[in-house]
Formats: structure tokens, C-alpha cells, sequence
């Protein structure tokens, strides 16, 4: 059987994944701060609660999932938070809590998740990535510069791993309506053009998941049909 570990599982695009895999039999071991927003009839749903900003306790976190969980063969690293400012706006202890969590964090989850692959013979590895990692724009330094990170991390953990039975793919979606926008002043247009669907990326990582190992997708790139932004008045 197999058996995925996701990050930020309980809501938005994590939420949908976990969801779809779930439905097609396939374990999740879901990592999040909060499962209270996701609670599947499914027994093979296992949550696990951690905060990935704590980076120095996530080497013994991972261990501890893969030795209760052995038989994870499937990694979706998706959890991450946007804030998009002028660079002179961010403190340095903001830019540094940033990247733990939009970056940091998700290389040291793929160096024990790799290395648990390459021991038992292969395992796909899913980057949830952005459009940001393609153009960098305005009030976007610190988004893109992590996703631009995880792109050039992808293409040399696949240079590593993928005579190994690894696969690395990365997915980047543009706007893609979900909770990450609560928090922010802007937000997708209201129409249904305007924005991904959630559901759409689970059903491409299903798809990804069902490729002949021997066939890697190096990389997709998702946009709306429409580009439009709604920007929330002040309270």
C-alpha cells in the first residue's frame, strides 16, 4: 500500500491532496499545526501536530515519523505561508522565520525523506512550488526567493536521487483559491476563472503519482484562465 506524508495537511491545497489520496486508498500521515480543520472518516489518515518554524526539533520529528510509519514511500511538501511587503518593511528575525518555514524547513524533511527512498528502493518526492518561483515581481522578494530556492533544490535533489528510484517533481500553481489569502489584503478575483481549484492540483499529484517509475515529470506549471485580484478594503 502506499503511503504518503504531507505537509500542511489540514487545509487548502494540503487538505485537497490529502483528501484525494485518501479516496484512493492511498495512507496519509498528515503533518500540521492544527487537524481541528480536517477530520476525515477515513482510517488511514494519522495526524501528526508539529510547527515547522521550529526547524531545530524537525530532525527528530522526521525520524520519529519514519520509524513509526515505515512504510511512507510518497513525500508532498506543501506547507508555507506568503507575505508580501517591501523588503524594507520585513525585521530581520521576519525574514529569518520566513524562510525556516517556506524553505529551510522543507530541505531538511527531503534529506531524511530522500534517504529513507534511496534505502527502499525508490519514492516520489511532490514540491508544491508557485508561479513566484518563475518571475519575481514587486513585494515578492521574500515568496519568490523561497520558491526560486526550491526550484534549484528540486532540480539537484533530482540530479542526486533519480538513478536511485526517486522521483522529484514540482508543481507551480499561480493563484490558487484557498485560507493562505485570509491573512493577506489582496485575493483571487471572484469569478471561477480567476483562480485554481485546490481540487484541480490534487488531481494532478494523483496523476503524478500514477507515472511509470521509470518516466520522471521534472516539473508543471499551472495559471487561471483569468488574472484579477481583488484587494480587501482596511477594517
Amino acid at each position: 500500500m502506499k503511503a504518503a506524508l504531507i505537509t500542511g495537511s489540514s487545509s487548502g491545497i494540503g487538505k485537497a491532496i490529502a483528501a484525494k489520496l485518501l479516496h484512493n486508498e492511498i495512507q496519509v500521515i498528515g503533518l500540521a499545526r492544527d487537524h481541528s480543520k480536517f477530520t476525515p472518516e477515513s482510517g488511514e489518515y494519522y495526524p501528526i501536530t508539529a510547527d515547522l518554524s521550529d526547524v531545530k526539533k524537525l530532525e527528530k520529528i522526521t525520524r520519529g515519523i519514519l520509524k513509526d510509519y515505515p512504510q511512507i514511500n510518497i513525500f508532498i511538501s506543501n506547507a508555507g505561508y506568503g507575505d508580501f511587503r517591501n523588503l524594507e518593511n520585513f525585521s530581520a528575525p521576519q525574514i529569518h522565520d520566513f524562510f525556516n518555514v517556506n524553505l529551510i524547513a522543507q530541505i531538511i524533511l527531503c534529506r531524511y525523506l530522500s534517504t529513507h527512498f534511496k534505502s527502499n528502493g525508490g519514492g516520489n518526492i511532490i514540491i508544491l512550488g508557485s508561479e513566484a518561483a518563475l518571475t519575481g515581481k514587486k513585494k515578492g522578494t521574500l515568496y519568490s526567493a523561497a520558491k526560486f530556492g526550491l526550484r534549484g533544490f528540486a532540480q539537484a535533489l533530482r540530479d542526486e536521487v533519480g538513478t536511485s528510484g526517486v522521483g522529484v517533481s514540482v508543481i507551480n500553481p499561480g493563484l490558487v483559491r484557498t485560507p493562505f489569502f485570509d491573512n493577506l489584503d489582496f485575493e483571487p478575483g471572484d469569478r471561477e476563472n480567476n483562480a485554481i481549484a485546490p481540487e484541480d492540483i490534487a488531481k494532478i499529484v494523483l496523476e503524478l503519482l500514477g507515472t511509470r517509475s521509470g518516466t520522471i515529470i521534472d516539473e508543471i506549471n499551472l495559471s487561471p484562465g483569468s488574472h484579477s485580484i481583488n484587494f480587501k478594503q482596511n477594517s
